[in-house]
């Protein structure tokens, strides 16, 4: 039997001192869920948010095995605790499982120089606007599949403005790139920086980025950042993160799939 973890406590000393913001999203109750193999004495368990999803404890294949109802995507990154959970992983995906690196910035406070951050606004080119999302241009974020990770983590715009943040550069009332809170925890959240495949590689996501910092730091929220790839590292490091470690992600194409 695999259990809804209502209450959490029992699974935090699984997971120990890992420093993933989305995992502590769950833990804290803010958003996801976490799953586990017996409700007062845990041994293994997965906390699932959006599409990635935490695997501690003892190596168990019935968790891995899981989908929860409301898991209907056909893709998921799992990320195991160790060598022995992603082997478990590869033993049940197999031909669906593709190994993957994936790079950790140290969460560090007073690392950002906001001047530089600041400076970057009048980088942003003529004809080009960049606004907070409120609930027209939660709409608009939701109505592209580029653009629909920026909130796709909040069913609703009450959702969002309750828990989410971000901001989106705009041209002629189009959407060519965004900064936003892929989740929420106590103290914090997941940065999400997308833009539109032909406005690529001209500083936007920069941009973005910057005055998302920004607007975390004036509300005293820290903006965690995981980086997807060494391009994504390099923009957290043009912004002033530091490189924490590289780590394993098995990524799941065909997942919702029997």
């Amino acid at each position: 039997m695999i259990y809804e973890m209502t209450n959490t406590q029992p699974v935090f000393q699984l997971f120990g001192q890992w420093e993933e913001t989305i995992l502590w999203s769950c833990l804290q109750k803010v958003m996801g869920k976490i799953y586990a193999d017996d409700p007062e004495h845990p041994t293994a368990a997965m906390a699932i948010l959006g599409d990635f999803s935490f695997f501690a404890g003892k190596p168990n294949i019935e968790l891995v095995s899981y989908k929860p109802s409301w898991c209907i995507q056909d893709f998921i990154i799992m990320i195991p605790q160790n060598k022995a959970w992603q082997n478990t992983i590869l033993q049940v995906y197999q031909e669906k499982a593709k190994v993957v690196s994936r790079y950790a910035t140290k969460k560090e406070d007073g690392i950002f120089h906001k001047e530089k951050l600041e400076e970057a606004r009048s980088l942003l080119p003529s004809g080009y606007e960049i606004c907070r999302i409120d609930e027209p241009l939660y709409h608009l974020c939701r109505s592209e599949t580029w653009s629909t990770d920026l909130v796709s983590q909040f069913p609703t715009y009450k959702d969002y403005r309750r828990l989410g943040l971000g901001v989106v550069i705009q041209k002629n009332h189009t959407l060519v790139a965004g900064a936003s809170s892929y989740s929420r925890y106590q103290g914090g959240i997941e940065i999400e920086i997308d833009t539109k495949e032909e406005y690529r590689r001209k500083g936007f996501a920069y941009l973005c980025g910057s005055q998302l910092i920004l607007e975390c730091l004036k509300q005293d929220l820290y903006p965690s950042w995981d980086a997807q790839n060494k391009i994504s590292l390099s923009l957290a490091e043009k912004l002033g993160y530091h490189y924490s470690h590289t780590y394993p992600a098995i990524e799941i194409w065909g997942y919702a799939q029997e």
